[in-house]
């Protein structure tokens, strides 16, 4: 499967990852964890920190697969609304569910700072603003439903609107203690800090299928067999190797990043921008005051091959760009086609197989995959300890749109 075609922004910022030694595998390992990405690094540094022994096994490069597509908005709110999120599952596990996500911002944060190399996380605001005068209605909605629950928020009317950004829109909903992130440098830092607490690494080792024997599970892969009492499938957008997808939908977006500008002091608070119309546009500014912008999202799995169509598409991505701050010359630096999943009911899949005992999923699909990431790998410590813990259910593989 293609995740990604074109020229990347995040590979630019650091060297590749690879692992400090080669490792040689354990008889049996607690944990197999399969994918390298955010989800699988997340989830190794969270079973490595418990005590487990742990080996990461990715087909790739540790980092190449949608990490480095990855474009690094970190935020508590969700592309489901909160009030729209009690209508679909009910008032208290939504408003739990959005506290989840919050709470993994600052877990993120935490994890960040353990790192020895920064990875460029800085707590930033968001902005989303309403795309068009119908929209105004709901991100009043949104604003007076978060609020009541205590998630820190402001919403701004237009002459305010005005009066902190250079374009015009209706209105907007202001989230703070969101952030933004470096997710190449993150993963690349957390990776090395399993490594450095005893985890095995191995890259280029593509899990083919995995059988289960009378007290451990038999993981064949392109590299040899390897043994485990758990295994835990992070594998971001591909095929899972067990197991089967109900309610998840695979399509594609696009993204550019701008070359360096010199002056960008009118972004309001470097703040995370997105809108409310379906697919939306977002934009962030990185460390180096490139400007990252995403959209335009298809109904095709596939990042397409074409060259000529994904620089249509960025150049469509820099005109909106151009559009939302008209006094700025923006150049393309890198331009590129990526794979996304979203769950049809909006939640991440985390959790133990209903049918398969010690086969376990971290799927963070949505627009907040990183937060998923976080939240779902400190519940699986809890699930593969046999601890009890009532956020999982909210997110549980046995549900109408789930993993069978």
């Amino acid at each position: 499967m293609n995740i990604h075609n074109g020229s990347l922004y995040w590979p630019q910022t650091t060297p590749p990852f690879e692992p400090q030694e080669v490792h040689e595998r354990l008889e049996s390992y607690d944990i197999v964890i399969v994918g390298g990405g955010m989800s699988g690094s997340l989830t190794a540094f969270q079973f490595m920190k418990a005590g487990k022994s742990v080996a990461v096994l990715d087909k790739r490069q540790f980092g190449s697969g949608s990490t480095s597509a990855n474009t690094g908005l970190l935020q508590y709110s969700n592309d489901i609304m909160l009030h729209e999120l009690i209508e679909q599952i009910g008032e208290p596990d939504a408003v739990r569910f959005y506290e989840m996500c919050l709470e993994a911002m600052d877990q993120l944060d935490e994890v960040a700072t353990l790192l020895p190399v920064s990875a460029d996380f800085i707590r930033r605001p968001s902005i989303c603003y309403a795309s068009v005068e119908e929209d105004v209605a709901k991100l009043q909605k949104e604003y007076e439903t978060l609020k009541a629950h205590g998630f820190p928020c402001e919403y701004w009317d237009q002459t305010t609107v005005e009066a902190n950004l250079p374009f015009s829109k209706p209105a907007a909903l202001v989230t703070y203690k969101d952030a933004e992130v470096n997710p190449l440098k993150f993963v690349q830092g957390v990776l090395g800090e399993v490594e450095k607490g005893g985890g095995h690494l191995f890259p280029y080792t593509e899990v083919e299928d995995v059988f289960e024997q009378a007290d451990h599970l038999e993981v064949r892969t392109s590299n040899g067999t390897f043994h485990a009492k758990k295994i835990v499938y992070t594998t971001g957008y591909e095929t899972v190797p067990v197991g089967k997808r109900i309610g998840a939908d695979i399509n594609r977006s696009y993204a550019i990043a701008t070359k360096p500008v010199e002056d960008i002091s009118e972004w309001h608070e470097r703040a995370l921008i997105w809108e409310t119309k379906r697919p939306y546009l977002y934009m962030r500014l990185t460390e180096e005051n490139a400007v990252v912008v995403g959209g335009l999202d298809e109904d095709k799995p596939e990042a397409p091959l074409s060259d000529e169509l994904i620089a249509e598409r960025g150049q469509r991505l820099l005109d909106a760009l151009h559009e939302h701050f008209p006094k700025q010359q923006f150049e393309i630096n890198a331009c590129y086609a990526a794979s996304f999943g979203e769950s049809i009911d909006n939640l991440p899949f985390v959790g133990e197989h209903p049918a398969k005992p010690n086969h376990y999923y971290l799927l963070g699909y949505g627009g907040n995959g990183t937060v998923y990431s976080m939240l779902g790998s400190s519940m699986l410590v809890d699930l593969v300890d046999g601890v009890p813990n009532r956020d999982a259910e909210i997110v549980q593989l046995d549900r109408k749109y789930g993993v069978k």
